[in-house]
């Protein structure tokens, strides 16, 4: 099956075809590493680990590169303000990333490239920008691209070039070194006490754009398959690197561009900026990492999703009922019955559902809704047709598919009872129960019921409710966990 892929250069899909047959590479901007980072980072490195594990899946031998920005303005000003070392503070910063993304389940990338240990490489991209008449110098010693030799400029965001020069001349202008009000900084004189580095213009440091050129040349080379990351990249920074990079190299660059969509809050963009963001670190105290994976894959990774406890508690229902169902089918395949070659008809049509939607520009939403096709199936299998010959066969190939569909998306990866063990602890810290309050009225509503007082029994699990504590009654005993609405 065609892989098509939506390529925001072209703003069509396009069937994708890699530069060298059988190898992918893929560079992902990563993050600037002056803080932690907040959940719409997630959706992003969580969005390019489905399409990393899926290029993987089709066979495809994919170097993944993704970067970090680890000196710039913003490093600076935190070190400054916390009175460390800016190599202190972002190295601090990286291992709490790596902390959030193995936590979330995504793979670590094929390669982590930092800026400063590529300054050589981006002195010599700046120098080669100059040499082929697209940089010049000022005499502060900045070095800026000159939008005026390339004529191609915005060709990925679509933006008209007299309008923005337009709009940018209007405004005060406060760069006096630029030519044109829309040149973009190379390279940059430090001021005293900032980091600095050599170059033949004047110590000091990159400007942003020409970081992940440098990068991406150094180990992708001058063009490859695949440049991604936020929708708010496309401008200035995307456009910014297509510019340098081919004027640089005159070669193609990135042959397809996918960005993921924002996550809102109150329609709002989430961002540091704005002061209304979530960290990674917060989320995941209080959600399962993979019910927070599936909250980010429940809309296709270009939309735009909205972040809300209602849509997180959702999510936590849909990968506690698939963990519960995976648990009723393992113990059912244990327990062992009719054998045979009467498979689930569907099995087979879901799995090639699932690659034929994945195949549709990484449709992780609706591959995720055709596991859950099978997960029903199983349950009917389980619980319905106990007696119908093929039915351990049936389960069998139904877990197999469950497990390797799941795999693409990172969820699914633990024991049943262990992630539904997980699940609960943080439901007790989100909604503050006191686990043995609960388990005290559990035994007081038992004795009850031992004692045919089933007015006490319906008081006392009414008081549970109340805590959202839904009670579950079953021949081995009862069992408690959290009210939840019902999964679709």
């Amino acid at each position: 099956m065609e892989l098509k892929v939506y390529n925001t250069k072209s703003r069509t899909k396009e069937t994708f075809a890699p530069m060298v047959e059988g190898r992918i590479g893929m560079y992902v901007c990563g993050v600037t590493v002056y803080d932690m980072s907040h959940i719409g980072h997630a959706r992003c490195y969580v969005a390019f680990d489905v399409i990393f594990r899926y290029l993987r899946h089709l066979g495809y031998e994919v170097n993944y590169v993704r970067n970090f920005t680890d000196v710039d303005d913003k490093i600076i000003k935190r070190a400054n303000e916390l009175g460390v070392p800016t190599r202190e503070l972002a190295e601090r910063n990286i291992v709490e990333y790596h902390a959030d993304m193995d936590a979330l389940r995504c793979l670590r990338p094929s390669g982590e490239p930092r800026v400063t240990d590529h300054i050589p490489d981006i002195v010599a991209l700046v120098q080669r920008i100059i040499d082929n008449g697209h940089g010049y110098v000022a005499d502060d010693g900045s070095v800026y691209f000159s939008i005026d030799t390339y004529p191609q400029y915005l060709e990925l965001s679509g933006r008209n070039i007299e309008d923005m020069v337009a709009g940018a001349s209007d405004r005060v202008e406060t760069d006096t070194n630029k030519r044109n009000p829309l040149d973009f900084v190379l390279w940059k004189p430090s001021k005293e006490g900032e980091p600095s580095w050599d170059s033949p213009w004047s110590a000091g440091r990159p400007g942003w754009h020409i970081e992940c050129s440098a990068m991406s040349a150094r180990h992708l080379g001058d063009a490859f398959d695949i440049h991604g990351g936020g929708k708010d990249l496309v401008f200035p920074h995307h456009e910014n690197e297509i510019a340098q990079s081919k004027a640089a190299s005159g070669d193609e660059f990135a042959r397809y561009w996918l960005h993921n969509g924002f996550v809102n809050i109150d329609q709002e963009k989430m961002s540091k900026s704005l002061d209304n963001f979530f960290t990674i670190r917060e989320v995941l105290k209080l959600y399962h990492p993979e019910a927070v994976r599936a909250f980010l894959l429940a809309t296709h990774y270009r939309s735009p999703i909205n972040y809300s406890t209602r849509n997180l508690e959702e999510a936590t229902g849909r990968i506690e009922y698939m963990y519960q169902t995976l648990a009723t089918l393992d113990e059912a395949i244990a327990q062992g019955g009719n054998e045979g070659d009467n498979l689930h008809p569907e099995t087979e049509t879901v799995r090639q559902q699932i690659v034929t939607a994945m195949s549709d520009d990484f449709n992780a939403a609706a591959a995720i809704g055709h596991i859950f096709e099978l997960l029903r199936a199983a349950n009917d299998w389980t619980r319905k047709k106990r007696k119908l010959v093929g039915r351990i066969t049936t389960l069998r190939a139904i877990r197999e598919v469950v497990t390797e569909a799941a795999s693409l998306f990172g969820i699914l990866e633990r024991s049943p009872q262990e992630a539904l063990d997980e699940i609960r602890d943080r439901d007790v810290i989100r909604l503050g129960l006191d686990v043995a309050w609960v388990e005290a009225r559990l035994a007081a509503r038992t004795a009850a019921r031992q004692e045919k007082d089933f007015t006490l029994a319906d008081v006392i699990r009414t008081e549970l409710a109340a805590k959202q504590v839904a009670v579950m009654d079953n021949p081995q005993g009862t069992t408690w966990g959290v009210i939840r609405a019902a999964v679709e």
